[in-house]
């Protein structure tokens, strides 16, 4: 099956919040506890859109199997070159190498628009995540003990970072 790595649009909405959702109801990938909206995924989008962030999409065979995006790392002028990015994938489609294409394509475009740092928060014990994270470059930057709370359990965030040559 061949995987198509294209931009979003407003269509894939529906399949980015369900994945997303997925997510924060089975996942310790994202810290959040409720289901988000597709009202929230579309101001999402629209501010991504308007500030020249990019979303990506896995596309198999007309199915939306995964995506990404970046957005700014802190809100101060001075961080204006590093980026926060997030990948997520469909647990259907999951370990078919969906993310490391997404991810890919994510650092190219990182580069091209002139970031110079990739930044990734991953749950400490999402030992995939992390894998793939350091086949790609990045390095273990930081690991902060029990600042998640989900599951009845703290949780530990790892910071990743990869330094892009702009």
């Amino acid at each position: 099956m061949d995987t198509i790595i294209r931009n979003a649009t407003e269509n894939d909405l529906p399949a980015i919040l369900e994945i997303y959702n997925h997510a924060i109801l089975h996942t310790t990938t994202v810290y959040d506890y409720e289901p988000h909206t597709i009202e929230m995924r579309e101001r999402w989008f629209e501010d991504k859109n308007r500030n020249g962030f990019p979303i990506l999409v896995a596309e198999q065979d007309g199915d939306v199997s995964g995506f990404a995006s970046y957005g700014p790392f802190r809100t101060w002028a001075a961080y204006r070159y590093t980026a926060e990015h997030s990948v997520y994938v469909h647990p259907d489609f999951r370990r078919q190498g969906i993310a490391r294409k997404l991810l890919d394509q994510l650092i190219q475009l990182a580069a091209t628009n002139n970031v110079h740092t990739l930044v990734a928060g991953i749950d400490s014990e999402n030992a995939v995540s992390i894998h793939l994270h350091r086949q790609l470059g990045f390095e273990e930057v930081g690991h902060f003990k029990q600042v998640g709370y989900k599951f009845e359990r703290w949780l530990d965030l790892v910071f990743m970072q990869l330094i892009l040559s702009t």
